[in-house]
């Protein structure tokens, strides 16, 4: 069983990941680009590293929750990267939403070094992390999974198993696209019924337990009317996540337009500075937008 874990990244999410790692018992090092947050880590226990490898040093499993390829890509590959301080055998966990494609390039990069991947995405957001709630979306063979699930399970109410490496990255990709579609369109129904004289909160009640109700729909519902927008998803995430979901899904022949169309409203509302708040924050550009004049 593992007895040392390295989290690399420190965000919305890595924090909460990492702090009931280390409520459960397990040697917990951390590494962030913002090093501030990984020495208030370490005042309550644990190890602040300066860099990904010297956070993944006899780690028994090294789990990256970061933004995007890009950021992954540095952290497992790059200077002082991660992957090529690991012992041979040991586990390299992408819970990063990620695109397939880097997925496929990490996994070969761990294979040549004798460390075995799973990627695996999670369900959930701020709340889900710090509760220990999360949904782990896994790809990998299924001894590399049962050898990880002590320290998986430490963060999460679930360890879904889907296949092989790369399996968890598209199905997180699937779930963030019908998220951020429901989350745009919801922005749109919210802007016209403010503008078209309903009364919001009826109509809002009976929407959300009518055919169109979702739980992200009642999420949406409350962060959207108060305009409370501290993130518990940041909107250019999803931003970043459609855009990846799109390139995906086109590999299999499978053109996602209400993506792309959703895409653009986000694209709109980073453009506006709405891209460190939470995505609910998309229906500011819509209510920011003048209507038409009376014909």
């Amino acid at each position: 069983m593992a007895s040392k874990v390295a989290v690399l990244g420190l965000g919305v999410m890595g924090l909460g990941m990492a702090q009931n790692l280390r409520e459960a018992g397990f040697e917990t090092a951390v590494w962030n680009r913002t090093a501030a947050k990984a020495n208030v880590f370490a005042q309550d226990g644990g190890s602040a590293a300066r860099t990904p490898a010297e956070a993944a040093e006899d780690a028994d499993v090294v789990l990256s929750m970061l933004a995007d390829d890009t950021a992954s890509r540095a952290a497992w590959l790059g200077a002082n990267g991660a992957l090529a301080a690991m012992r041979p055998d040991t586990i390299a966990v992408e819970s990063s939403t990620a695109s397939p494609a880097w997925i496929a390039e990490l996994h070969a990069a761990a294979r040549a070094r004798g460390i075995r991947l799973l990627d695996a995405p999670v369900t959930g957001s701020r709340m889900q992390a710090e509760g220990g709630q999360l949904v782990f979306l896994t790809g990998g063979d299924e001894a590399t999974i049962d050898a990880a699930r002590p320290v998986l399970a430490a963060m999460s109410k679930q360890v879904l198993p889907l296949g092989p490496v790369g399996s968890g990255a598209q199905l997180k990709l699937i779930n963030n696209f019908l998220c951020g579609v429901q989350v745009a369109s919801f922005a749109e129904a919210l802007t016209w019924i403010e503008r078209n004289g309903l009364d919001r909160a009826t109509a809002l009640e009976f929407l959300k337990t009518a055919a169109p109700g979702s739980g992200i729909l009642a999420a949406m519902t409350e962060r959207m009317t108060a305009r409370t927008y501290e993130v518990n998803f940041a909107l250019g995430l999803m931003r970043k996540d459609l855009h990846y979901a799109h390139t995906a899904a086109n590999h299999f022949g499978v053109p996602l337009t209400t993506a792309a169309n959703a895409e653009q409203l986000f694209v709109r509302a980073q453009n506006e500075g709405y891209g460190e708040r939470d995505m609910a924050a998309v229906v500011e550009v819509l209510r920011a937008s003048q209507a038409p004049a009376e014909q």
